[in-house]
């Protein structure tokens, strides 16, 4: 079902609406659980941000509270990562100095959340509907979020769900091992490997044609090996010349 602006959405029992919050409403502040969730979510814009993939318009965030009022109440959940293709900017604002986002009333849908496998009471599976609601529940039936990842960093298990019929269906990969998310125009999938000291299992982006999009490590690596390379073409060249008689240092301009 699709809610129009400012108006409330029936779900049974519950009745869900969006309205700016309350200047005096404390959000909860969530505690990151391990020094993992922050760096596998700075890698996720990083590389994005490298490509030309971020625009203005756009929120990418982590930890970061997405909101709803559920039958009057406010609810806030905060996913480990979030991507909005398009928010409406207010006045002086920029999205990176939002505190919340209310879907709808600020912009749209979330086209995709994630949420890295805790320790803790499986939060990221819950369907409680009762308030508070759980996490999936709130991603599934109340924002209706078209892609929920869950990412398990210790084993690497990727469980890739998509909304269809208002339901989240886990979904195959391809051969290669990769989601397509067509909101974006990207492949999501694992990695391993080591980056920031951590190493283990990471969430990379590919493009359309299958290329890994680079963190800037990795960028600068590449640049290094293209100058190697050219310089050892430069020189064989010059040994090719000397070889001939030439001398590589007086060819006429």
């Amino acid at each position: 079902m699709v809610t129009q602006l400012g108006k409330p959405q029936p779900l049974g029992e519950l009745v869900i609406s969006w309205e700016a919050l309350p200047e005096d409403f404390q959000l909860e502040d969530e505690p990151v659980e391990n020094t993992s969730q922050p760096l596998l979510a700075g890698a996720l814009r990083e590389s994005l941000e490298l490509a030309g993939f971020i625009q203005p318009q756009m929120l990418m965030a982590s930890n970061f509270a997405l909101c709803a009022t559920l039958n009057g109440q406010f609810i806030a959940k905060a996913p480990d990562w979030v991507y909005v293709p398009n928010v409406k900017q207010n006045s002086g604002q920029t999205s990176g100095e939002r505190k919340s986002y209310t879907p709808n009333l600020e912009g749209d849908i979330p086209a995709i959340v994630m949420e890295f496998l805790s320790d803790t009471d499986g939060g990221e599976y819950s369907v409680k509907r009762s308030y508070p609601p759980g996490k999936w529940f709130f991603y599934e039936r109340i924002l209706q979020v078209p892609v929920y990842v869950i990412f398990d960093a210790n084993g690497g298990l990727l469980e890739f769900y998509q909304l269809e019929n208002e339901r989240y269906e886990l979904q195959q990969s391809n051969a290669d091992g990769l989601h397509w998310i067509d909101s974006m125009g990207l492949y999501l999938g694992t990695w391993q490997g080591t980056k920031e000291g951590r190493t283990g299992y990471w969430l990379r982006w590919w493009d359309e044609g299958g290329n890994l999009l680079p963190w800037a490590v990795e960028s600068l690596e590449q640049e290094r090996q293209r100058a190697e390379q050219e310089r050892q073409q430069k020189e064989k060249l010059m040994d090719y010349l000397r070889q001939q008689g030439i001398d590589p240092n007086n060819l006429p301009t």
